[in-house]
């Protein structure tokens, strides 16, 4: 179907109404049946529930934002000076790049369980792990500066990995939990705009920190600092985690919320809802091409010290600066794209022109890296990053709208997982061809996943379940309102029996 825009004063027929109802919101077969059942009941016999924004939703997405940023800045800490690191420990390139592959292997087995979790104790639970487990993967590292324990720091790292499932997929959530739905795309880029923060600071600030130095001492001592800052940072996060950090305002924001919020426990199966997900056309194709574009993104900024490298030597601060630039670009990108999509809620048109312009931008940024100008990289990569790491919100709001009334977390985390597994495939893939055949051949290979995502994108059905949503509960109350008043009227306007005569 079309897609419709959440704000139109134009009134729904109430024949209409409950086609769109049966259309998008009712689930599939078994408890999903009961499920909407019982949000039919709601919506046809109940008034509309009391909602309410609170100011601290803004406390509770910045919190978030901040501790996925700890976490996402040592994704890419180890391979944005994958040489440094080589030679301080003593490993060969592919030990290092698993560094950075280890956040996406650790993901794929345990968001299953990590979603469950989600949907039986909530947000705050989750909260707490994830920033208890980022905290303790920082101060291993700390442990883990000497030449002969690489194990350790290794540890530290799958630790650090470990937390980050409990952080990835909880953007979108945290903003249909807490944000009106005028709001709930720019909360979400927020909550995506931290990771990305993360990830470039964690281009720019390792070079600066470890410089490449002969001296095994000095190096292990300019090491060791940034894994201090690092675990400070980390310990902060938690504190303020375990005393602001709040599962969910007391009023729910939207209908849709509210609605989701009415649902019994008892009606719920986590294995039911992955099977429905998994028989959504449109979010198969979702996961697919999404899997697509993170992957490449993922690839490009773990292999970035090796492409830069090859061309301009011993540039290891500009390889990070270019990374800085992928990303900042990106967080633009998914700023903009989230208030676009407040103000247009064109999310199908809007993730197919992202997508094909992040296409376009990995061609031009293929076709310069090898021109010999720095400078030149700077700018090609910044387009690229302002479009491939921009979708990254436009993903997730997307597969919100096509899953409604399942669980954010769980939509996400499906999202997420395919991420991951072409992120390991194309990065291996990548660095393979690139010691093969050069930085063109690997970029190249990128390039044609990226074509077929976009051909994807552009099948995917737009069927906007939770605008539709809001707008049939916006519906009802308008009928309600209008019921009230012929009431009203009607009262009014009838003939009243003096006392006497009755």
């Amino acid at each position: 179907m079309s897609e419709k825009p959440a704000l139109g004063d134009t009134k729904l027929h109430e024949d209409q109404t409950r086609a769109d109802l049966e259309n998008n919101v009712k689930l599939e077969a078994g408890d999903a049946a009961q499920r909407a059942d019982y949000q039919g009941e709601q919506d046809g016999h109940e008034a509309p529930q009391p909602t309410r924004l609170y100011k601290r939703r803004w406390m509770i997405v910045l919190l978030f934002s901040s501790y996925s940023l700890c976490n996402s800045f040592q994704w890419i800490q180890y391979g944005i000076i994958n040489n440094i690191f080589m030679k301080f420990y003593n490993v060969d390139t592919f030990t290092i790049d698993w560094m950075s592959m280890i956040y996406m292997l650790t993901y794929i087995p345990f968001i299953f369980p990590v979603t469950w979790l989600l949907d039986k104790k909530g947000l705050r639970v989750i909260a707490l792990v994830a920033t208890a487990l980022n905290c303790a993967g920082t101060w291993i590292k700390v442990a883990s500066v000497k030449p002969n324990l690489f194990a350790v720091t290794f540890l530290g790292q799958f630790s650090c990995s470990l937390a980050q499932v409990f952080i990835l997929g909880m953007p979108s959530r945290i903003a249909s939990v807490w944000f009106g739905s005028e709001e709930v795309s720019t909360a979400c880029s927020i909550g995506v705009f931290g990771n990305q923060l993360g990830i470039a600071i964690g281009f720019l600030v390792p070079p600066i920190l470890v410089p490449n130095v002969d001296d095994m001492d000095e190096l292990a001592h300019h090491i060791s600092v940034m894994f201090y800052i690092t675990a400070g940072v980390a310990t902060l996060l938690f504190i303020l985690v375990v005393f602001v950090f709040q599962e969910r305002p007391k009023l729910p924001p939207t209908q849709a919320q509210a609605t989701a919020r009415s649902i019994p426990p008892e009606q719920y199966s986590y294995t039911a809802s992955i099977r429905r997900l998994l028989r959504n056309r449109p979010f198969i194709l979702l996961i697919v091409t999404y899997g697509l574009n993170v992957g490449c993104f993922y690839a490009v900024g773990t292999l970035l010290n090796r492409m830069i490298i090859d061309h301009y030597p011993r540039e290891e601060v500009n390889a990070g600066r270019i990374g800085l630039t992928i990303v900042i670009a990106g967080m633009v990108g998914s700023l903009i794209c989230g208030i676009w999509l407040d103000k247009t809620k064109t999310y199908k048109q809007t993730t197919l022109a992202v997508y094909f312009m992040s296409l376009v931008g990995m061609i031009v940024y293929a076709a310069t890296l090898s021109l010999g100008h720095l400078w030149v990289v700077f700018i090609t990569a910044g387009a690229l990053g302002f479009f491939m790491t921009g979708y990254l919100p436009l993903g997730f709001e997307f597969a919100v709208e096509l899953t409604y009334p399942e669980s954010e977390g769980t939509s996400s985390g499906l999202l997420n997982c395919s991420a991951q597994v072409f992120g390991i495939i194309f990065t291996i893939c990548q660095g393979k061809i690139i010691d093969k055949f050069g930085t063109l051949a690997g970029n190249i290979f990128l390039c044609v996943f990226l074509l077929i995502g976009t051909i994807m994108t552009g099948l995917i059905k737009s069927d906007l379940r939770r605008q539709n949503a809001n707008l049939l509960a916006k519906a009802a109350a308008e009928r309600q309102m209008l019921g009230q008043d012929y009431g009203a009227t009607a009262l009014i306007s009838e003939p009243q029996t003096p006392p006497s005569q009755a």
